[in-house]
């Protein structure tokens, strides 16, 4: 059993947002649902995201999301990223630097791993060509990471 599992408060939309994340997310399941009341609505949703455990309940408006919490997806290609980017952002918000809001209000990080391995190279000059490359993407673009790092 994980720890630590992530909670995630909705409105309404609990089961609908772990049905999305299921279908975008390889190795990922919907576990137990919980409903209650005369009308059997969903109350909370378990599940899991590449075998990591997530709750979700529908505890009414009382609560929002806000980018203070993100969930980081590391992506090892170019087309994880563009379908993570995708999938996650359909009746979203797409942001600034890899970051994203999905069509529940939660945020999300798009990032391929190919950024911290060029920000963490021996010569400062190219990790802040990197740096700025980036600062000027919505979707975050190996290609043009790697281009700023080479360049001189």
């Amino acid at each position: 059993m994980q720890k630590i599992t992530t909670f995630l408060w909705f409105n309404d939309q609990a089961e609908a947002a772990a049905n999305l994340y299921t279908s975008v997310f390889k190795n990922s399941k919907i576990g137990m649902i919980s409903r209650n009341g005369p009308d059997g609505a969903v109350f909370m949703v378990t599940f899991q995201l590449d075998g990591q455990e997530f709750m979700a309940l529908n505890g009414r408006p009382q609560f929002k999301f806000t980018e203070a919490i993100s969930l980081f997806v590391s992506c090892e290609t170019q087309e994880e990223v563009d379908l993570f980017w995708e999938r996650l952002s359909d009746g979203g918000e797409k942001g600034r630097c890899g970051w994203l809001k999905d069509p529940f209000g939660v945020s999300w990080q798009i990032v391929p791993t190919a950024l911290g391995e060029l920000m963490a190279g021996p010569d400062p000059a190219r990790s802040e060509r990197v740096m700025q490359a980036m600062l000027k993407m919505d979707k975050i673009e190996i290609e043009g990471l790697r281009k700023a790092y080479q360049s001189d």
